[in-house]
């Protein structure tokens, strides 16, 4: 069944909202989860971050930059959750969704940049 459409400031709160209830789990068990948990919650939160600052840029190079970040920030948070479920921390069932939505993310973001550059 296809999701309705989205404004990608929503997107990017919800995906977030997702990564923090996914670090609250991790934080719950101590040594490496805790640690990958951290750097998933930055990572995973900065996107929407922002992603809202380039919403609100001052010009077109504004708008970029923040889009940028928010784009390094997508793929940094992609291998993350990729690492948790190649190190077996968490089942690769648990976080396909969210797998695929930072991958979706990184496109979406790719793109725009590349359009805005135009």
């Amino acid at each position: 069944m296809e999701q309705p459409k989205r404004d990608l400031p929503e997107r990017t709160f919800e995906f977030a909202r997702r990564v923090v209830k996914l670090c609250q789990i991790l934080e719950q068990t101590p040594g490496v989860s805790r640690t990958l948990a951290n750097q998933l919650l930055r990572s995973g939160t900065s996107i929407g971050a922002n992603v809202e600052e380039g919403q609100a840029g001052q010009n077109k190079a504004d708008f970029i930059a923040k889009y940028s970040i928010a784009c390094k920030e997508a793929r940094e948070t992609h291998y993350w959750l990729r690492l948790l479920v190649s190190s077996e921390v968490v089942k690769k069932s648990k976080l396909d969704d969210l797998i695929d939505e930072a991958n979706q993310l990184v496109a979406i973001l790719t793109t725009i940049i590349k359009k805005a550059k135009e």
